[in-house]
């Protein structure tokens, strides 16, 4: 079975590991923890970077940073991971959803303004498989209501609208190091932000709602308790490793990138004959090949040929099933206008095998049991 996804492995994540223990401090904000900081930083061009144990935690430090209150609503698109909602759910937001745009999957920036209500507080663009929101017309809707805006960037590390990193736009971005992204250190995060003002209480949220990182900077002779907080700070062990991945970052994205290019290459007579649909990059967008996606007839075809790939021996899935019609999204959200894409485009994608170590032969055998099938 070819598989869906495999977590990258470079060669020098053991060696880090080791290095790591030896220097027998394995907690977080470590020396593996500051050099990966220190390289988002340096290659992403903002001023403060915190390594999470997941996205999801970065979303919830985001949340709070933004002192989202009970009856506050946030705009996002329903079709997303659960995270992006969970996050300000947990302190009291309504959720807000908008339609999606069908050519990106992204949020449908034109229906922004829309659903803003004198209850609105943060708008959360999601950049959907590392393809930037229309970033610029967001932050004018931001910056018109005084709104707060945060990036969830979980796919988009190392992808970049009109030359800016995603996540470095708004007021904050949110990455994930989770096993299925194109960097990896298991489970793991990061929130970054630009402004000075944040920097203490993020800390503080970040330390359990300690000033621990004041005292072991030696700013204070001990620490207290400050205010809430919760233990986001991710272990040296899974940072040591993320950071043989950032430094190998070179020849991750040229390898998934020669992936990318070779199913949409070989994939595109399937588009040119109208059985399938692919992946649209608008020209302000650097994409990071995260993932990559076909979109078929309908759900029926998309089952079948779900099934059909399997019986080939490889693994493809879909994705998210839109928020606004699960359970808690009609319990903790509402959707603005009409969903005239999110559920119908939704049902049409199907994401094919993407990973580093992914063989190329085996992408060649996708592709031709792709063209091979004769359900579409």
């Amino acid at each position: 079975m070819i598989d869906f996804n495999r977590p990258a492995f470079t060669g020098r994540e053991f060696d880090y590991i080791r290095d790591a223990v030896q220097r027998g401090m394995l907690c977080g904000d470590g020396e593996y923890t500051k050099r990966c900081s220190q390289w988002m930083m340096d290659k992403f061009h903002v001023n403060h970077v915190m390594l999470t144990t997941s996205c999801t935690h970065a979303l919830e430090m985001a949340a709070h940073l933004c002192d989202i209150k009970p009856g506050d609503e946030v705009i996002m698109p329903s079709y997303t991971f659960v995270s992006t909602a969970d996050a300000f759910v947990l302190k009291g937001a309504k959720i807000v959803f908008v339609d999606i745009r069908p050519d990106t999957m992204n949020i449908d920036e034109k229906l922004i303004e829309a659903a803003v209500t004198e209850k609105t507080k943060v708008i959360v663009p999601v950049h959907y498989a590392g393809v930037a929101c229309e970033m610029d017309t967001i932050m004018e809707i931001a910056k018109k209501y005084n709104l707060k805006v945060v990036e969830d960037a979980a796919q988009g590390v190392d992808a970049y609208y009109k030359g800016k990193a995603l996540g470095t736009i708004g007021d904050f971005g949110c990455y994930s190091f989770h096993e299925t992204k194109n960097y990896t250190m298991g489970e793991g995060g990061a929130i970054l932000f630009n402004r000075d003002e944040y920097v203490e209480k993020a800390e503080i949220l970040r330390e359990k709602g300690t000033d621990r990182s004041k005292f072991f900077r030696g700013q204070v002779d001990k620490y207290r308790w400050m205010d809430y907080g919760s233990s986001y700070l991710p272990s040296e062990l899974n940072a040591a490793y993320l950071y043989a991945q950032l430094e190998a970052r070179d020849q991750i994205f040229a390898k998934r990138m020669e992936i990318y290019n070779y199913y949409h290459k070989n994939l595109a007579h399937l588009a040119q004959e109208g059985k399938i649909e692919q992946p649209y990059v608008p020209e302000e967008c650097s994409h990071n090949a995260h993932m990559y996606y076909i979109k078929v007839r309908d759900i029926q075809v998309r089952t079948r040929l779900i099934a059909y790939l399997r019986e080939k021996g490889i693994c493809s899935v879909f994705h998210y099933v839109p928020l606004h019609s699960a359970p808690a999204g009609q319990k903790f959200g509402r959707f603005s206008g009409e969903d005239v894409y999110t559920t119908k485009e939704s049902e049409r994608l199907l994401r094919l095998p993407m990973f580093y170590n992914l063989d190329m032969e085996d992408v060649k055998y996708i592709t031709d049991t792709i063209a091979s099938f004769d359900g579409f």
